[in-house]
């Protein structure tokens, strides 16, 4: 359903990614955000996801300034080599690349962006900084408490586990308190990643609600 795609920044870097579009009429697009894996099988599986619901999906590959067409899987040892690319992440230049993938489908429609781990963190700092945006989804972003001082300019939706070892629950409460315009749910005894179906914390109810709930916030947000 995909393809892979070359997108350009602001200051003239070329970066990758992939492109979902679906069979009709598109209702929108949205601009999926990696986790620290890279845009790999599950992030693509996602962009041909949100495809069958009528989207057009663009995953950037964020991490290409550092390490180009870096994917990785989820065992111990690739998750201790994908920790390298969240030691001092460039906020900015994801931005920059960020905005490459928005500018890219503005002519398709209304447009939300979707972040999953490091980019729950990124989709809110998008909501906050970028222009193009209709709607923003963040699942379970360790920064965003370090971010919540700056109102999102969108509806903004976030996604959190009750039992991750990453963002604890004040870290939540304190966002709720913070920002008490923006939609929060916490799904009970659900880990860090649990959306992800390659992961073994994924969570298939907690996944299947949260996904319910960022498609109904895109449909409402995202109308023509």
């Amino acid at each position: 359903m995909g393809h892979d795609i070359k997108l350009t920044a602001s200051d003239g870097f070329q970066l990758g990614g992939y492109r979902a579009d679906p069979a009709g009429p598109a209702k929108g697009a949205l601009v999926v955000v990696q986790e620290i894996f890279g845009v790999n099988h599950h992030i693509r599986n996602v962009c041909d996801r949100y495809a069958g619901e009528g989207y057009v999906a663009v995953a950037p590959s964020i991490f290409d300034r550092s390490e180009p067409n870096f994917q990785s899987g989820y065992s111990p040892e690739e998750v201790a080599v994908a920790r390298k690319f969240v030691a001092s992440p460039n906020w900015e230049a994801m931005l920059r690349d960020v905005a490459a993938a928005i500018d890219s489908v503005k002519e398709v429609g209304p447009t939300g962006i979707v972040g999953f781990c490091l980019g729950g963190s990124v989709a809110y700092l998008a909501a906050t900084k970028l222009s193009g945006l209709r709607a923003a989804v963040g699942y379970y972003g360790g920064a965003i408490l370090r971010f919540a001082d700056d109102e999102p300019r969108v509806p903004t939706l976030l996604h959190f586990g009750e039992k991750d070892g990453g963002i604890p629950l004040r870290d939540v409460e304190a966002i709720r308190a913070k920002r008490p315009e923006v939609e929060i749910h916490v799904y009970p005894g659900a880990q860090h990643g649990f959306s992800c179906d390659e992961r073994a914390s994924y969570d298939k109810a907690s996944a299947d609600l949260a996904g319910q709930r960022t498609l109904a916030f895109f449909a409402k947000h995202l109308a023509a």
